[in-house]
Formats: structure tokens, sequence, C-alpha cells
């Protein structure tokens, strides 16, 4: 089938890799190359630099409503448009252009999670299942028929970017088969029960921040989901420390309550590894404890 693939992230370039195979990529469409990096220098985006190492005509439009942008799709005359995570609302015009109209690789199990991170809230919700979900494209977010669900557990202590890359790998492949059943003329669609859906909005930098005073639960799964970014952090002394390694501990204490700091910092059900305070390299949370003077039996202060 002649496709014109839409896709931004690392997370989108298994699926290129999986369409390679079969079908002709008649244009990859990527977001505009964005500063990055603490020099801020200009990159591209991960499935640009893929495209670009398979040969493939790019495009990378500041706006995809273009009258020029949407002739330039229309004159391709695809048979049928990709989209993973692409980062901008489809409009009308778009969807209306391929025979086949677009597909989505989603991830998570529609109707649930639709939105900008299906991934990092299904982690901090405490789920161990998600998956992949193939859907038609339609004019509102996450809410076409689906073809296909494949599904994929979440391990206890899985955080945000391994679940990411099986889900790519997983939604490549599903949706391969899918574009099979297209050929074949033996693909399915069926409606989302929209009573059942659950939103998964687009994290926020705020949302990193802990307190102590939670479900130690509740903390660990959010270091889960938001890492890399924007990880978690707690306020000590005025000081915004991060967190870069933890794991559940079996012990029970008063909310900020500093049980041990030979072996990490053990609070209320959390064993703190590795800390990072503003301006500092990271360290172990022991070293951390002892240059703040914290004391076994006190609160963080």
């Amino acid at each position: 089938m002649r496709i014109v693939f839409f896709g931004t992230p690392d997370f989108a370039v298994p699926t290129l890799e999986a369409l390679v195979r079969e079908h002709e990529i008649a244009l990859v469409v990527a977001q505009p190359d964005k500063p990055a990096g603490r020099g801020m220098k200009m990159q591209r985006p991960p499935v640009a630099v893929r495209a670009e190492e398979f040969g493939f005509p790019i495009a990378q439009p500041a706006k995809i409503r273009d009258a020029d942008f949407l002739q330039r799709i229309a004159s391709i005359e695809p048979e049928v448009a990709i989209v993973v995570a692409y980062g901008k609302v489809l409009p009308k015009a778009l969807l209306d252009i391929p025979k086949h109209g677009f597909l989505n690789v989603h991830a998570s199990i529609l109707p649930k999670y639709r939105g900008a991170a299906p991934i990092q809230r299904a982690i901090e919700a405490g789920e161990t299942t998600t998956g992949v979900t193939i859907m038609r494209v339609d004019e509102e977010l996450d809410h076409g028929p689906i073809l296909a669900i494949e599904t994929a557990e979440i391990a206890p202590d899985e955080r945000a970017p391994s679940v990411s890359r099986g889900l790519a790998a997983l939604g490549g492949e599903l949706l391969a088969g899918v574009l099979r059943e297209f050929k074949s003329g033996s693909v399915k669609e069926t409606p989302q029960d929209h009573k059942r859906a659950t939103q998964a909005p687009k994290i926020e930098k705020r949302e990193g921040r802990v307190t102590f005073s939670e479900s130690p639960v509740n903390i660990y799964n959010r270091f889960r989901a938001f890492d890399p970014w924007p990880g978690v952090f707690f306020e000590s002394d005025g000081e915004s420390i991060r967190i870069l390694e933890m794991e559940p501990a079996d012990v029970s204490a008063p909310p900020r309550t500093i049980v041990d700091i030979n072996d990490g910092v053990i609070v209320d059900g959390l064993r703190l590894i590795t800390l990072q305070r503003p301006g500092k390299k990271p360290l172990p949370a022991s070293t951390v404890a002892q240059s703040l003077h914290w004391q076994v039996g006190a609160a963080i202060p």
C-alpha cells in the first residue's frame, strides 16, 4: 500500500520500520526541528532521522492546515495514512485525503487513557496491564473505532521508558497485521464504548513534587511514571531535591520521618537511593542526608 506516515518521537520509529517491509512509504511527516539539550542546538525528531536513513521524502510543516501542504498530501494519492505520536491534532481536510483514511497506533487499551500521556498515566494509576490499540482517526481525541488491540504486562518495578519501548515494538507489528487485513478485505472495526473513556492528559512539571504525606505506593508509581521527565522531587529547607533512584521498603513510619540513613534514606515505605541537590551531581542518598545533617527519628526538614 502507498502510505504517508505521520510521527515524531522514538515511540513512532518501530512502526515506521515495520511498514517499510511491506509497503511503499511515499512521505514521512514529522514536527519541525527544535532546540534541545544544554546548548539548545537544533535537533531533528527521531522519526525524521530514521526516515532520512531510509531515504524517504520528509516534510516538517509548521502548520499542517497550510493549503500547500494539504495539496502535497493529496498529490501523493495515499491509500492510507498512519499517525503515531505525531503531536498535533489533524484537521478534517487532511483526514479526508487518504483512500482508507488515517490509522493510529495508540499506547493504551482504548477507551481507557485517551490523550497525550497514556503510558505515564497508566503507570501512575498502578495499572499492571496496558496495551496497544490500532484505531481509525476521526475529528475527536482518540475517539474512532477500534481495529485491533493487544495487551502487555507492566512489571511492578517497570518505568515509563521500558514500557514505551515494549509498546512501540508491539504497535508496529500489530499495525502491520491490520494492514494485511485491509489487503484481504477482512478488517473489522468496532466502535468504542465512550461511556468507559478515561483521560490521560499531558504531564505537568509540578506533578513531580512529592511531600511524603501521601501513600508510598502512589509516590513510587509516580517515580516510575515520570521517568525521565519531570522526575520526582521534594522540598527540604527551601531546596528542591530530585529523587533519581528509589525502591519500596517494608517500613512504616509517620510522614517525612527518617528511619535510617546508613543504607539509603528510609522513610515511610520507601528507600531513597540516589538524590540530587540543585546544581550538584547525583550522590548516594546517605551522603546527601549527612551533608544536610538529617537525623534518624527526625522529620525531613
